[in-house]
């Protein structure tokens, strides 16, 4: 009587393709082949794709900034914001961290006299442009005409979307000296004021006008 062994070395019965191959043969050689991917996974690879491996982060660079009528040298790596450079690299703190993605104005910066938000902009992108934060206008500490309006008006609340709204309406003011109310409304409707003071600051804007008219 043959044993199990036995029976596991008796060949196949032939197939339509008049190969034969033992049970034992065939592990043997699926045994290798799999050995053989393992020492060299490349190889395996060969008819794929490979992935682009991750491209490493800019290097800082220099990037030299004109803000509040100064230059100012920052080494900057590309995907930095502005927002990010004004407060952490030059103490310019007035614009604020708010939504992150544009939709709050409580960083909003002047940009050659254009209203524009700091997180959206790269500190690359600013480079030669003139930037205006809300500390660039005051003279030491006395406060701008916009702001002394917001202060008279009682434009603020708990105050940390002001500067973004003081400067979104400088921006306005210097577009457009005499703005009617529905152009104040329209204008600054980039800011939020999560405090619900819009009445004040709409009635801020339009005293600031007036004061520049007389």
């Amino acid at each position: 009587m043959g044993s199990k062994e036995d029976d596991h070395d008796q060949p196949d019965e032939p197939g339509g393709s008049g190969i034969r191959l033992s049970r034992r043969g065939f592990m043997k050689s699926w045994g290798a082949g799999f050995a053989a991917v393992a020492v060299n996974p490349a190889g395996a690879l060969e008819a794929k794709e490979r992935p682009d491996p991750a491209r490493p982060a800019g290097e800082a660079a220099p990037v030299t900034l004109n803000v509040n009528g100064r230059p100012h040298q920052v080494l900057a790596e590309p995907r930095w914001t502005l927002l990010h450079v004004l407060r952490e690299h030059l103490g310019l703190t007035a614009a604020k961290i708010g939504c992150g993605r544009g939709e709050c104005g409580s960083c909003t910066v002047l940009m050659d006299d254009i209203p524009r938000y700091a997180c959206l902009t790269l500190a690359v992108e600013a480079e030669g442009r003139r930037i205006e934060t809300a500390e660039g206008l005051m003279d030491g500490e006395a406060l701008g005409s916009v702001q002394r309006s917001f202060v008279k008006e009682d434009g603020l609340q708990c105050g940390y979307c002001t500067p973004g709204q003081v400067m979104t309406a400088e921006g306005l003011l210097r577009r457009n000296p005499n703005p009617s109310f529905d152009e104040i409304r329209g204008g600054m409707s980039g800011n939020l004021c999560r405090c619900g003071a819009y009445a004040h600051i709409f009635n801020a804007v339009a005293d600031a006008a007036r004061n520049r008219k007389g």
